[in-house]
């Protein structure tokens, strides 16, 4: 490293003193942008602490690792920036690895820094000891151990920008415990300063299929655009929405870009796509892939102009033959497809009227077809009325998570978020006890955000403890249970591939009046078992955590026997 790069602690004129490796993961992590870590303690990391005391850096314990991997992954999804995970060796790591695979699929930043046993115990069967590296690397952008202190820092440095190069994802760094505990000359401890080591991930792609692309936006009469998570993730949404609006394009929005645009906007379009898909003349899909979320591509028309554009080379045109392929930002290439529509004095705006009445004519019949169960007054309660109930709720303020099978599917048909950044889900690894991490991690990056986290039973029982750690920290959020004693989304196909008797094998929950669980920690909870309850029920939640600053927890028992389309046709499967 030159010193155009690093900068050493010598140059802060501490020449003759020393440094441990915990303070150095410390600075660094600050050099890095990050505010705060999420952890549960262990013996092999606790310098780590003592030195992000003295950075500034925020401590937020909770009761279990996955919840800490969880809330790292919510807390960059929602800052944009690096979300920190910090474990102890062996069980402290391997409990955190559901938390990294969902980044990891997710394609959210995430360093997880994990310890070990010592290096002078190296092989000797040492506390904990597991070959961490070894069974992080499928599932991170890049794992390594780091052998020196004096290395701590640029370790980190380095798997840092790992996490930003193209698609976003996890890293991991295992750190001995010696190595960690050992202090180092000062001035022999390289620091990288912020700013001068990294490249700008902003990349434009070929201008020539810039301009490309912008011809055929232009000559088309019925363009589509589907924007995936990456377009949130590396904050393109405000290219998004100025492309979409100045060129009159119809705007699908997947994952972690739902609520670029509001429900209201003329652009919006939901219940539509399989039709867009079909219909199109030029269809764009930017920054998600043809993974089984869109049938493997298989559900879009051949004989279309189809575009693709994602930050990872690797991804565009896999599963699915593509007309063009672009690699690079999604908010810049939208930016300069759009600039060089400009030139001319028809940008085909006029044109597409037509078509995107006709798709605002099949939103209204959709919405209408669905109203009757949005509306329903069914006793046991139909979960597509909690769905609507819900989105009713919702403010401009409000972000919503989706933790489950079933509820998350079928609340994506009604709940609508009021702005960029407002949803979270699974995504695709399908995780279940997410909600409770990203819960915990919204509410501490938005303090004046309302967060209102809607469980299935099943995955609320996963997690639901850290809501303490959440009351712990300030952080109370809404938690809404779709309850019906069942890991719903798995018996219907067990039902439907063995019949009844042995469909209830394995899936089956108990009645548990979780409500009682958020009064237990301090904070209110309500049971609901009429439709009619569950709108007044939300209000009293909401009046109660302002007043007390608690969690509060809305349980609805929903009919065990209703599910999603997709759950019913198993399409998660095809």
């Amino acid at each position: 490293m030159t010193d155009t790069a690093t900068d050493t602690l010598a140059q802060k004129d501490r020449s003759g003193e020393v440094i441990s490796g915990g303070h150095l993961v410390a600075k660094a992590l600050k050099s890095e942008g990050v505010d705060t870590i999420f952890t549960l303690c262990g013996g092999h990391i606790i310098d780590i602490y003592d030195g992000c005391l003295d950075e500034g850096i925020r401590i937020v314990d909770v009761r279990h690792e996955q919840v800490a991997a969880h809330a790292a992954d919510g807390y960059a999804r929602q800052t944009g920036k690096l979300g920190c995970v910090v474990t102890t060796a062996g069980p402290g790591c391997t409990n955190a690895m559901t938390g990294v695979a969902t980044a990891f699929r997710s394609e959210s930043p995430v360093l997880h820094i994990g310890g070990q046993g010592a290096l002078t115990q190296h092989k000797m069967g040492s506390l904990q000891d597991l070959p961490h590296v070894d069974f992080m690397s499928p599932i991170t952008k890049f794992a390594a151990g780091v052998r020196s202190t004096d290395r701590i820092a640029d370790m980190i440095a380095m798997a840092a920008r790992e996490c930003f190069a193209g698609a976003y994802g996890p890293s991991y760094l295992e750190i001995p415990r010696d190595v960690l505990d050992r202090e180092v000359p000062a001035d022999k401890a390289v620091l990288p300063q912020p700013g001068k080591y990294r490249a700008s991930v902003k990349s434009v792609g070929d201008p020539a299929d810039i301009e490309r692309l912008a011809d055929l936006l232009v000559k088309s009469e019925r363009p589509a655009i589907l924007i995936g998570s990456q377009v949130w993730m590396a904050r393109g949404h405000q290219e998004a929405i100025d492309l979409v609006k100045k060129l009159n394009v119809a705007c699908y929005m997947n994952g972690a870009s739902r609520g670029t645009l509001p429900p209201t906007d003329s652009h919006y379009f939901n219940r539509t796509r399989g039709h867009a898909f079909q219909n199109a003349d030029l269809l764009i899909i930017v920054g998600a892939p043809f993974d089984f979320r869109m049938g493997y591509g298989k559900r879009i028309r051949d004989d279309l102009t189809l575009v693709h554009i994602d930050q990872d080379y690797r991804t565009v045109g896999k599963n699915r033959d593509i007309d063009l392929g672009i690699a690079g930002d999604p908010g810049t290439i939208l930016a300069a497809v759009l600039a060089a529509t400009t030139g001319g004095s028809d940008n085909g705006a006029k044109s597409r009227e037509g078509w995107l009445d006709d798709l605002r004519g099949r939103e209204a019949a959709a919405t209408e077809k669905l109203m009757p169960l949005f509306l329903s007054d069914q006793s046991p309660i139909h979960p597509y009325r909690v769905a609507w109930e819900i989105n009713e709720f919702l403010t401009d303020d409000t972000v919503y998570i989706g933790d489950g099978g079933d509820v998350v599917t079928i609340s994506a048909q009604a709940v609508a978020p009021r702005g960029p950044g407002n949803w979270m889900d699974p995504g695709a690894l399908g995780s279940l006890g997410v909600g409770t991490g990203f819960s915990l991690a919204t509410k501490l990056a938005h303090p004046n955000k309302e967060v209102l986290c809607y469980y299935g039973d099943g995955a609320f029982g996963m997690t639901a403890f850290d809501m303490e750690s959440a009351n712990r920290f300030d952080a109370p959020y809404l938690a809404v249970i779709g309850n019906n004693s069942a890991m719903n989304q798995i018996r219907y196909g067990q039902m439907s591939k063995y019949g009844e008797q042995r469909g209830n094998i394995g899936n089956k929950l108990g009645d548990i009046p979780f409500s009682k669980f958020a009064e237990m920690l301090g904070g209110y909870g309500e049971e609901v078992t009429e439709s009619q309850e569950i709108a007044p029920a939300l209000q009293r939640a909401r009046e109660a955590i302002a007043s007390s600053r608690k969690s509060a927890v809305v349980n609805i028992w929903v009919d065990p026997n209703e599910y999603a389309p997709g759950t019913k046709r198993q399409t998660m499967y095809k």
